[in-house]
């Protein structure tokens, strides 16, 4: 029993330790940004959603409405509601918004990437996980609770594809 419990401690104290080199390697990154006018697409892991790409049904999620007013007031209706929910502004530009989220225990960063598309009414969006494989659904999760914020009182859920 008492063998056991030691193999238990080791085995615990070992993933904590990779979760924590996991978490500060996720800490070095950056956002992948805009490439020929897009955000980046998903790589191949289920820690990531993206609406650039309507044939990537395992990523893609709907785009945010565009509220109709400029672009200016968008981005800043955009700055509150990421901050409503936690997260913080790293870089902005011209219709486009990089924002990080860190995770309380051990303080993973994911990516949240934001492009306002005037022409078309939507607000582009991109949530993805810097490390790791599977988010559990988080970035799902979290570009709804984004779209909740800036559209209050609709109910909207994403349709999975």
């Amino acid at each position: 029993m008492k063998k056991a419990f030691v193999v238990l401690l080791v085995l615990v104290a070992a993933i904590s330790v990779r979760f924590v080199f996991l978490a500060r390697s996720s800490r070095a990154g950056s956002p992948p940004g805009v490439t020929g006018g897009r955000l980046a697409k998903c790589p191949d892991k289920p820690n990531c959603v993206c609406s650039e790409y309507v044939d990537d049904t395992g990523h893609y999620i709907e785009p945010l409405a565009h509220p109709h007013v400029s672009t200016t007031q968008t981005m800043i209706l955009l700055k509150t509601a990421v901050q409503e929910l936690g997260g913080t502004v790293q870089a902005e530009a011209e219709g486009y918004l990089a924002i990080t989220f860190a995770t309380a225990v051990f303080g993973f960063v994911d990516d949240v990437e934001v492009r306002v598309d005037s022409l078309q009414n939507l607000v582009h969006i991109r949530s993805a996980s810097r490390t790791g494989y599977s988010d559990l659904g988080v970035n799902r999760t979290r570009v709804e609770a984004l779209r909740a914020v800036l559209t209050p009182g609709e109910s909207y859920r994403s349709e999975q594809r």
